[in-house]
């Protein structure tokens, strides 16, 4: 195409030579010279007319070249996000867990074959004594019975003493710490009624809170430590330093229409602090609750209040059932756990705590006495502890404090 074009540019360039020689009157020197000028100049233009189209299809090609290599790079930079992701997978919390389970349930397979191996063994001693022993009574192997809650301490304050005393303001309330092993820090506190005794002592819950009758009573200190309880979270939070309290509850106040509604209704003007508040309910209670009281727990649950059942006698309990109510911790007498902790629960003691946090409940043990039964849970990965041992119930900060102008400082000592 191009020696076609040059043709025609020499043709060109003859014609115009020839039509000056002739036409014009040219020396054949002069005709000659403006047809080389002529192909020189058709020569030249035609050169720059094809760098021209080279220099555009060269500028097309990079263009595509670089979108292609956009293209690459944004390919590059969806592979980078998902290498990352891949990398920020963390497969052994997945690996625990799934340790975790095998190690509980080879721990469940062991112990049911040695229960199966002694109550085998006990069945052949008991077939041997029946054959040696003439007019042997046949036996039948029970099973071990269930362990008996602690008996608990009878108020020693009268009743009537007791609303004499509340109606004289000097029911009080100290907080007590909930500490986290090793370090022991304080992750909670309960809210512990005390009253302040004509002569200035103080006595504490067990040596006047009604047990038997007197429910209007327990009604008023269980619905004046919320009251408390709402005014130190608030505080606290205010102050930036948010804290998780435990308040008493029981079906004194959740079977009265009148006192479960003001509960509801303060729990609903306080929802901002509803993830620090938790209301200990006793065992035997939140097992004889009514159809009634269930609702009102529920209403209670559903506004974000969660529950810690206090006086654990078993842990051979559907866990999953009790976090679905709400319950957040189960409270369980450390030295009764330690001295016998087949008498709790089938599992080892060290997988315990790990079995109930796969349902976000806490394992917490109390009444710690000293620093054996410490080392002792410590070993058992229990990490939640309570006691006067470790953290003795004081007296509020007075600036978190409902009623910040009383002080006490009287020495606490058993009625």
């Amino acid at each position: 195409m191009q020696a076609l074009v040059y043709s025609f540019i020499a043709l060109a360039a003859a014609a115009l030579g020839a039509l000056a020689y002739f036409a014009l009157t040219f020396t054949p020197a002069n005709a000659i010279m403006v047809a080389l000028v002529c192909l020189f100049a058709g020569v030249v233009v035609m050169e720059r007319a094809l760098r021209i189209r080279a220099e555009n299809r060269l500028e097309r090609a990079i263009e595509d070249l670089s979108r292609l290599l956009a293209t690459d790079a944004q390919a590059g930079a969806v592979l980078g996000q998902r290498i990352n992701a891949i990398a920020d997978l963390n497969p052994g919390q997945r690996l625990e867990t799934v340790e975790a389970d095998i190690s509980v349930l080879g721990t469940v397979i062991r112990q049911v074959a040695e229960a199966v191996a002694e109550i085998e063994d006990k069945v052949q001693q008991s077939g041997s004594r029946r054959d040696n022993a003439a007019g042997g009574s046949d036996r039948m192997l029970a099973a071990a019975p269930a362990p008996r809650p602690a008996r608990e301490r009878e108020p020693v304050i009268p009743l009537e003493t007791l609303r004499q005393a509340i109606a004289d303001n000097r029911l009080i309330f100290h907080i007590q710490p909930i500490l986290r092993l090793p370090h022991r820090r304080a992750t909670a506190y309960d809210l512990v009624p005390r009253l302040m005794l004509e002569d200035g002592d103080l006595a504490d819950g067990p040596d006047f809170m009604p047990r038997r009758g007197g429910y209007d009573v327990l009604r008023h200190i269980e619905g004046t430590a919320l009251v408390e309880a709402v005014a130190i979270a608030r505080r606290a939070r205010t102050s930036g330093a948010p804290v998780t309290l435990h308040v008493p509850l029981s079906r004194a106040t959740l079977g009265d229409g009148v006192a479960a509604d003001q509960v509801l209704a303060t729990l609903d003007a306080n929802r901002a602090i509803l993830e620090g508040l938790t209301f200990l309910v006793e065992e035997a209670e939140w097992q004889g609750l009514t159809g009634h009281e269930r609702a009102v727990l529920e209403q209670m649950g559903r506004k974000g209040a969660g529950f810690s059942l206090t006086g654990i006698t078993s842990l051979r309990i559907d866990v999953a059932d009790l976090a679905a109510q709400g319950v957040r911790s189960l409270r369980v007498d450390a030295a009764a756990l330690i001295a016998d902790p087949q008498a709790f629960t089938d599992f080892h003691l060290s997988d315990i705590a790990d079995y109930l946090a796969r349902f976000d409940v806490a394992l917490l043990a109390t009444g710690i006495a000293n620093e054996r039964q410490i080392v002792e849970l410590l070993d058992n990965e229990i990490l939640l502890v309570q006691g006067d041992y470790i953290g003795a119930a004081g007296p509020v900060r007075q600036d978190l404090s409902l009623e910040a102008g009383r002080t006490v400082t009287p020495q606490l000592r058993r009625v």
